[in-house]
């Protein structure tokens, strides 16, 4: 009774998705078709979840990575009746939730995916959360598409998943043949699923995906080994059930013809008995819903005023600290920690840090995980040159909706005999062109304690560039800091230009004000503390103030940078010209001192731009 049950509700789940994707004339209804057996089997018979409580935190998770299978997610939240059927028909249209790849729009969505190869990490960073972080017994799955197994994110996130013994995660391989213009490179070749996944140290059952008992039973508790992650290898065939598409090339996202639609929908229906559909299983035990209370430092920042210290030391004693004041924070590295000093986190809170090894988009994925429901407060951290590895984890997370702080230190030709593919001089531009995110540039010890405490309380993505070279704490302790709020660090009656500066370069341009002062000539030092969003208002009284002379210096690229930034800001300004001093070019080796002289973003650089400036 419960096999035929299981089913007919698969039938149903092609038909609605045929449905869906036929009444918006676009979708792919067969790679729907190839997983209705697996979701079916997992929505009604393994999954502990409540239906009417998508987002409940003692639910288990379920990461549909092959997000173009989407209708079928869709189907199967209206077969256990939390969507109606009519709904499904504003599939990808104008309006709807119900979009084309799924997003957090939807509460049973925690993770948008689509771009393919990433729903494992974030499930990593799920499952990894419910075993060391909640200690709670909900599960998590994860439905990969065999095409977007070529993807090494989902390599990175194999390695992990069983380096850390993630028993309560289940990947399930819908291994269907054929990919978007051609056979996917395995084909049904399912032995070499089988090697790699048990090479990567996951128990792994090899199954007929169209076999409801079989998928029942390996997904299911009798299929899992205690301290190793579940892999279920599932061979099925793309359109199954649909009679002249089934197993055939050249269908990957297109809809039934709308002459043939009901035809087809008639003879999948002839396979339902109209067995009732199972009730799903409820949650094993209630888990806690997490605080709703801003996350707030211990104590206030006790620096000395003029002691030096870099800012991504500043950062490492700002995360650990904050994570003394509230046990939401978590920390994630990507083995650097030594330089990124979250080293100081991982000391305090051993239990709350995880390494993710030099895998930095399955870094980026785990910490989008661990975000979700808000279970966790994650900072995940490395050098920001390699934070572009995983930008379009990053681009994802965004769409995700997540809250995930991302701190990129060792930014800039300020970190010296390194040379450039150590040097961050993108990132900026990176983070600026991401929708949601706000990006953090502080310049000394207190303003990075103070944009750790921020960013813990900021919604969207936020990201905390750190330096590499000391720098003097220029903010008394209990300076306020907010989010768009620039700080005017130097000014008098007589300023005849504005400099704007962050990081390194504030200090540089503090100097420079220094040497102009020696020869009579004022100068406004501005620290825009974060970059985005830009303090506008702040930058154009300054500028107004001054006669409209502007000077930018930034340890990043012209492009996408400070200066564009400031640039955009000031495009309606009359009367303001704004100057960009900026890395222009590809680096080198040398010392910090060499190397920003040598592209001219230094005191000395900034002295001589200011005096041009005003010769002009």
């Amino acid at each position: 009774m419960q096999s035929q049950a299981l089913r007919d509700a698969a039938n149903r789940l092609r038909v609605r998705s045929v449905r869906a994707t036929c009444a918006s004339n676009s979708g792919h209804p067969t790679s729907c078709c190839s997983a209705a057996e697996i979701v079916s089997v997992l929505f009604l018979d393994v999954m502990r979840y409540r239906p009417d409580r998508p987002g409940d935190p003692s639910s288990d998770r379920f990461v549909l990575s092959k997000g173009h299978a989407a209708p079928l997610l869709y189907a199967v939240w209206a077969e256990v009746g939390y969507l109606k059927d009519e709904q499904l028909l504003e599939l990808r249209k104008m309006g709807s939730p119900l979009e084309g790849h799924p997003t957090p729009k939807l509460p049973f969505v925690d993770v948008a995916t689509g771009s393919l190869g990433q729903g494992l990490g974030a499930a990593c960073g799920m499952a990894y959360t419910g075993k060391h972080f909640d200690r709670a017994s909900y599960q998590v799955y994860c439905l990969i598409g065999d095409g977007e197994a070529s993807e090494g994110a989902v390599w990175e996130a194999m390695a992990f998943a069983s380096f850390y013994g993630l028993d309560n995660l289940v990947a399930i391989f819908d291994v269907n043949r054929l990919g978007q213009s051609e056979p996917a490179p395995l084909q049904h070749k399912v032995e070499i699923f089988h090697k790699r996944c048990e090479a990567f140290g996951w128990t792994t059952h090899v199954v007929d995906g169209h076999d409801v008992d079989e998928l029942s039973r390996t997904m299911g508790p009798s299929g899992r080994v205690k301290g190793r992650p579940t892999a279920i290898v599932a061979k099925t065939f793309k359109g199954r059930g649909i009679k002249g598409v089934e197993d055939v090339e050249g269908w990957h996202g297109k809809p039934i013809p709308r002459d043939r639609v009901e035809d087809v929908i008639r003879e999948i229906e002839g396979l339902i008995q109209g067995t009732p559909a199972p009730t799903p299983p409820s949650p094993l035990a209630p888990v806690s819903p997490t605080s709703s209370e801003p996350v707030r430092m211990p104590s206030p920042p006790s620096y000395t005023l003029g002691d030096k210290m870099a800012t991504r030391k500043a950062y490492g004693q700002a995360l650990a600290k904050l994570g003394r004041g509230d046990p939401r924070v978590v920390a994630l590295d990507g083995d650097t920690k030594n330089s990124t000093f979250s080293d100081l986190f991982r000391k305090e809170h051993p239990e709350r840090f995880i390494e993710c090894y030099i895998a930095e988009q399955n870094l980026v994925s785990v910490a989008v995980g661990c975000a979700t429901r808000g279970r966790t407060v994650p900072f995940a951290s490395t050098f920001a040159a390699f934070l572009s590895r995983g930008y379009d984890q990053i681009r994802m997370a965004a769409i995700s909706q997540s809250n995930v702080n991302l701190v990129g230190s060792h930014c800039g030709i300020s970190i010296g005999e390194d040379g450039p593919s150590q040097m961050a001089l993108e990132d900026i531009a990176m983070f600026r062109a991401i929708p949601s995110c706000t990006i953090f540039y502080p310049s000394d010890a207190v303003s990075t304690e103070k944009a750790v405490e921020l960013a813990a309380n900021t919604k969207g993505i936020c990201f905390i560039r750190t330096s590499r070279p000391e720098t003097a704490v220029i903010y008394k302790n209990d300076e306020c800091f907010k989010v768009g709020l620039a700080k005017i660090v130097r000014q008098s009656p007589k300023d005849k230009a504005l400099v704007i500066g962050a990081g390194i370069t504030l200090h540089e341009a503090l100097t420079a004000a220094d040497l102009l002062a020696s020869e009579g000539i004022g100068v406004r030092v501005l620290d825009v503390f974060t970059v985005k969003p830009l303090d506008v208002e702040t930058i154009v009284a300054a500028a107004r103030a001054v006669g409209g002379k502007v000077i930018t210096v930034e340890d990043h690229y012209p492009q996408g940078g400070l200066g564009e930034a400031v640039c955009g800001a000031m495009s309606g300004e009359l009367g303001v010209s704004v100057s960009c001093l900026a890395v222009k070019g590809v680096a080198w080796s040398g010392t910090p001192a060499q190397l920003m002289s040598a592209f001219q973003i230094d005191a000395a650089a900034i002295a001589k731009q200011v005096c041009a400036v005003l010769r002009d």
